[in-house]
């Protein structure tokens, strides 16, 4: 796996090494792709959303939709 050096000031190097401790990460590697995981996740949650609102309106959803998709879940459809 290829690696990366940062370098952090010793406030953050503190703050790393305790959230390491607190949370149980064997190092701060993990701890740091798991923060980069999590900003992934962020942004493509941020891409669809951006993309949802940017889509045509269709028509508004009533009680008559609802009660087609109980049918559909209630036939194990």
């Amino acid at each position: 796996m290829p690696t990366m050096n940062i370098s952090l000031p010793d406030v953050l190097k503190s703050f790393v090494d305790r959230q390491v401790e607190d949370r149980g990460f064997g190092t701060s590697s993990a701890y740091m792709q798991e923060l980069i995981r999590r900003e992934q996740e962020r942004q493509a949650l941020r891409d669809v959303m951006l993309a949802g609102a940017s889509s045509p309106a269709t028509e508004a959803i009533g009680p008559a939709y609802f009660r087609e998709l109980r049918a559909k879940v209630g036939k194990g459809a």
